[in-house]
């Protein structure tokens, strides 16, 4: 992604700071963002307010409509979207349709569904023939999205869809690294008829993040665990709800009867997709020692053949870093396990020939967990391979971290994988592939442990942006005036409507 040149700041017509935006493929500079105070978000934030309420009086279908409309404008202007992700995030053409596909299909299905799931519901009551219960889904008001640069269009809208949907207005805080990409797809859904005090966009450092979540209703974060911990207790001083996409550390297993070419491949993919720069990437691996020497032969061929580089074509599997933190990151966890005692069987160099953040795809063997890069997230294209006993000690092994987000397991007993796919303490996991839990927009997605709390994709992905509210309703028939809820009759009655629910357990609530 662009990377930020603090020497390059500037101020614009109103005297805030702007910061300079680079192309990581070639570090010039192509655009500048201002930084947003804390006047500008109260001032945004006043905005969503006001235009909140006419906006969730639009049908579900109608919300839903303007969004596929954004999604078809994205379609096609495909070349200028691509354009505009590599331009700033420097990953390959692949990586940038990745995040156009899974918003497409982000806004269909709940296009599809939400109108069902938001729908008042009936719940039955103590005393049917004379209550009726309801509950009403209502949207929080404005919520606050603090996104990272990884993704710039995925990982900012994929939230930001069923927010919206729900009748929520948004004000979305991207990275300062990527916010180009941002305004550029908020254009468009100006474009597609949301108005635009709907969804707003308020550029900026941390200064400006914090003042977003002192201001919303309801703030969701992707990002560091740090910067989450953070976020999490300023949401609980304001007593506003929350949801945190943190860190990873993502393990996979692969054992004994792996198919050996599938499971080395696979593991390379799930491993350098956006070279490294995925929260649900493959950070560790585990294999066990009946197959690990062939293993490592054929990963070790696979990154051989890796076509490295800026081109534009489709058949470029890896690109650019993003920034110097994240490689020179990557470089310091090489050098920790180098010294205590890995070693590097493939890789390891950066690429200056192919621009100024490329490193190579990287294999380090002889690993173990006293190294950073098996315990600390590293976000770059290292792959660490670690010899275990069997899948007893994979598991063990895959467990002790603190981090809990995703995970893999490699075997043709799919029946054993998803077994032992249960005792992962992540909140996915995949048999035989990776990250593919993006595009199961039907299943919930998100961490444990220090991974964050929430769940995107699914119906948890669209529920956690409304709160519940019932109503019960008294026909008053055969009512009469008490000065207490119930009355000796009324008790009477009660109690005899118990026993039968506890006698036949289908009269129940």
């Amino acid at each position: 992604m662009a990377v930020i040149d603090k020497s390059a700041t500037r101020s614009d017509s109103a005297g805030r700071e702007q910061i300079a935006v680079k192309n990581p493929l070639t570090g010039e500079v192509i655009g500048h963002i201002p930084v947003c105070t804390a006047d500008d978000v109260r001032q945004a934030v006043a905005r969503a307010r006001a235009i909140q309420p006419a906006w969730n009086a639009l049908s579900i279908r109608t919300r839903s409509n303007m969004l596929i409309r954004w999604t078809q404008l994205i379609a096609q202007r495909e070349d200028e979207s691509i354009a505009a992700i590599r331009r700033e995030t420097g990953k390959n053409r692949i990586g940038a349709f990745e995040e156009m596909l899974v918003i497409d299909r982000t806004v269909a299905y709940y296009a599809r569904h939400a109108p069902e799931w938001l729908r008042r519901k009936t719940r039955r009551p103590l005393l049917p023939f004379r209550h009726t219960a309801r509950v009403y889904y209502k949207p929080y008001g404005v919520v606050g999205f603090i996104t990272p640069w990884n993704y710039p269009l995925l990982n900012a809208f994929q939230d930001l869809i069923p927010a919206l949907i729900a009748g929520n207005t948004v004000i979305l805080k991207p990275s300062e690294i990527t916010s180009l990409v941002a305004l550029h797809m908020v254009d468009l859904m100006i474009q597609a008829g949301i108005p635009k005090d709907v969804v707003q966009v308020v550029t900026g450092a941390g200064s400006t993040g914090a003042a977003l979540v002192d201001q919303v209703d309801y703030i969701a974060f992707t990002g560091s665990t740090a910067t989450g911990r953070k976020i999490a207790m300023r949401a609980g001083e304001r007593l506003i709800p929350c949801s945190l996409e943190l860190g990873g550390k993502d393990p996979l297993i692969v054992l004994n009867d792996a198919r050996l070419d599938l499971a080395a491949s696979g593991t390379l993919a799930g491993s350098l997709e956006n070279a490294g720069q995925v929260c649900i990437a493959v950070e560790r691996v585990y294999v066990e020692a009946g197959i690990h020497d062939a293993f490592v032969e054929r990963i070790c061929h696979y990154a051989g053949q890796m076509n490295i580089g800026s081109g534009d074509g489709w058949d470029v599997h890896m690109g650019s870093m993003t920034n110097e933190r994240e490689l020179l990151r990557t470089e310091a966890h090489i050098a920790d396990a180098v010294a205590k005692g890995a070693t590097l069987v493939h890789g390891g160099k950066r690429r200056p020939d192919l621009g100024p953040l490329f490193f190579e795809p990287t294999i380090l063997t002889n690993v173990n967990h006293t190294m950073d890069v098996m315990r600390e997230e590293t976000f770059g294209p290292i792959i660490p391979i670690m010899k275990v006993r069997d899948a007893d000690e994979a598991i063990r092994l895959a467990n002790d971290n603190q981090y809990g987000l995703s995970g893999a397991i490699f075997t043709k007993d799919l029946k054993r994988g998803e077994q032992l796919a249960t005792r992962v303490e992540s909140g996915d996991v995949h048999v035989n592939t990776t990250q593919w839990i993006f595009g199961v927009l039907s299943a919930p997605m998100g961490g444990v442990k220090n991974s964050g709390i929430g769940r995107r994709n699914g119906p948890e992905g669209l529920m956690r942006f409304v709160r519940t509210q019932s109503v019960v309703i008294d026909n008053q028939i055969g009512a009469w005036p008490m000065l207490a809820l119930l009355d000796d009759g009324t008790l009477k009655l009660v109690r005899f409507l118990v026993n039968a629910m506890r006698r036949f357990p289908f009269l129940g609530p």
